[in-house]
Parts: structure tokens; sequence; C-alpha cells
């Protein structure tokens, strides 16, 4: 794999490399039915230095209110000027199989017009998942990894100050629902490929013994065998450190707003001729002040100066033959002096003229 930033990574050669041939099942398939769950939930965070939610934003008075009432104390949302509050939603993942009592780190960010977290600590927040079941609830200190510092007329804000986590700061209550069928495990591939899901299956079936079946190209239905029906958890670690050999598309992804480029370096090319030159066009303004003769009685005035320059570079010239790669072409290329930019716009033209035998992705 190739990377261009501005600078050329050259991936290790296979051969070097000691680890095991292929590719772990488990990097290429999903367990269907074991998932991460979203949760979300609204809360106050408290202890701030009058960076809080201002009179502008009305729901978090009135849920301060709801709170201290809860807490035998009967206040009126409007008498409340809590600048130390401010309202949040706070959101995490819920890992499937966790056991109540696991911890979760949470995330919050300011809902309202607080302009600092800093030093809060968020309340005890329900978190519900999509269905509105509390999973965990979650308190603890704030930590943003920013801060603002100065006066109103003169302040220095650092990173994001609204947001933050709070590490560890959930508690589950619940087991997240995760349900893998009787008798049997759906993987779910996670860049659907026929080759895949075939070769998948064949390594399956030489392992345990005709027991995976295709059911398209993002799906494998394999049943348990009979030896493992009462050691699930065994069968899926043997299943998931099998090696598969991969089958990857021939694709170069291209961020033209940062000039980077990923590519396979294996790509092939077929036999072309790149002419690659460069056109500048300077336009240049300066002003002369035209100032008249003492006692002349004319006025002084500006007078714009348009200078135009033109300069085009010699076409540079690369010949690639058969058999050459997109690695050959990336050296040559950068060998001439072109930059990370010229290496696109070349790319970009040879996909169009069909000499380039893979997909260009511009992201």
């Amino acid at each position: 794999m190739l990377f261009l930033p501005g600078l050329l990574l050259l991936a290790a050669e296979a051969g070097r490399s000691s680890s095991p041939p292929g590719v772990r099942l488990k990097e290429l398939v999903s367990i269907e039915g074991v998932r991460d769950n979203q949760l979300i939930g609204y809360g106050l965070v408290v202890g701030l230095n009058g960076s809080g939610d201002r009179r502008q934003a009305v729901f978090p008075a009135q849920t301060l209110a709801n709170l201290l009432e809860r807490m035998g104390v009967s206040v009126s949302a409007a008498a409340l000027q809590a600048k130390n509050t401010a309202a949040v939603m706070a959101t995490a993942t819920l890992p499937p199989f966790a056991q109540p009592g696991t911890r979760l780190d949470v995330h919050v960010a300011a809902m309202g017009d607080a302009s600092n977290l800093q030093g809060g600590l968020l309340v005890m927040t329900p978190l519900r998942s999509a269905t509105g079941q509390v999973f965990a609830v979650a308190q603890g200190p704030v930590v943003t990894g920013g801060f603002v510092a100065g006066g109103a007329g003169n302040s220095q804000t650092v990173n994001h100050p609204t947001a933050g986590r709070v590490p560890q700061g959930a508690i589950v209550e619940a087991a997240p629902p995760s349900s893998m069928g009787e008798g049997l495990v759906r993987l779910q591939l996670r860049r659907g490929d026929f080759t895949n899901a075939a070769r998948i299956c064949a390594a399956l079936n030489r392992r345990f013994g005709g027991v995976a079946r295709a059911v398209n190209a993002s799906l494998v239905v394999v049943d348990i065998p009979p030896s493992y029906t009462e050691r699930r958890v065994e069968f899926l670690a043997e299943l998931e450190s099998l090696r598969i050999e991969a089958d990857r598309p021939a694709r170069i992804v291209i961020n033209e707003r940062t000039g980077t480029i990923a590519l396979g370096k294996e790509i092939r090319i077929a036999p072309v001729s790149i002419l690659h030159g460069k056109l500048t066009v300077e336009i240049e303004t300066s002003y002369d002040v035209s100032q008249p003769a003492p006692l002349a009685g004319g006025e002084t005035t500006v007078v714009p100066k348009v200078g135009v320059g033109v300069k085009e570079d010699k076409a540079r010239n690369v010949n690639l033959k058969e058999g050459a790669t997109v690695e050959d072409l990336v050296k040559a290329l950068l060998a001439i002096g072109s930059t990370p930019r010229d290496v696109i716009a070349v790319l970009q033209n040879l996909r169009a003229a069909g000499a380039l035998d893979a997909e260009v992705e511009v992201i």
C-alpha cells in the first residue's frame, strides 16, 4: 500500500513479514446478533464557574427546577438563574454481552448556550436505547480536554470546551439483548464480496466438515457441529482464528482537499506514455502615485499599474511498458519532481483513458 500526503510510505514486502499468511476471519466478518447498542440521555452538568447556560435557554432552568422538586425543594423555574449549570446531551456505546456493573465511557455535549464545561460534574443521568429502556446510569466529573482563558475583550480558547467525556462514568444496569440463533451462527461480511464468501465457506468446511454455506455475498450461515453444541464460545473462538486469503478490490482512494493518495502496489497499468506540463499565469497590480507640480492646482491621485506574466514549463514525459504497476508510475513521477496533486491528475486521466485497471474513489 502506498500513501502520499506529500510523503511516500511503502508497505513492507510480504516475504519479510513474520506473521502467518492470510487474514483472520474475525477481521472480515461480524457475528449477527453480537453488536453494539447506542445509548442517549439528557442531564445536567453542575459546578461550572459562571460559564453555564444563560436565560436564552429555558429548558436548563426547568430541568433544574424539576430536579430540585424531586429532592424536596420547591422553586419556580422563572426564579432560577443558575449560571453554574448547563444542560447536556450524554451518549454512550453499550457493548454486546455487557453485564450489570460494567462501566462505560460517556460523551457529553452542551445543548444550550454554555460557553465552557470545564470543571463540571454530570449528575445522575439515565441512558436509554432507541426503545426507551434504561440500560445505564451516568454520573461523574467531565473532562473537556480544552479551556477558555481571559476576559470578554481578550480571551483564548483551546480545543472544544463545550464537549467532553466522563471516563468510566456510566454503570450498566441491564444486560443488552444479544441473540445468535439456536444451532447456527450467521456471519456478516463487513464488505460484501462473492469471492471472499466462497473462500470463507471453503475454509470452514475444511476445518469443521461441511457446516458452512454462503447465502449471498454478505452472509455465510454456519451450523454448529454436534461436538460444540455445549461449547459455543470455544467454537466461535476457533472460527474467528481461521485465516483466509482475502480477495481485495483494486482501488485507489484520493483526497484532493489534502493531496492524499492511498493505493495498492500491485495495481497494473496498460502500456502508456504520459505528457505532463505546467502553465503558470501571474497577475500583479502595483500602485503609482501621480503628484502635480507645486502651485499647479492639480490633485494627487493613485494610478494602478497591472502587470501580467506567463511562464510555461517544459512538458515532462514518462513512458510505462507492459507489466508496469502503480508503484512504478508513482516512483517515476516523483523522480521528475511531481507533487501529490500532479499524481492525482495523472491517475484520473489514466482512469479516463482506460489504462488503469482499478477503481478510483474520490473522498
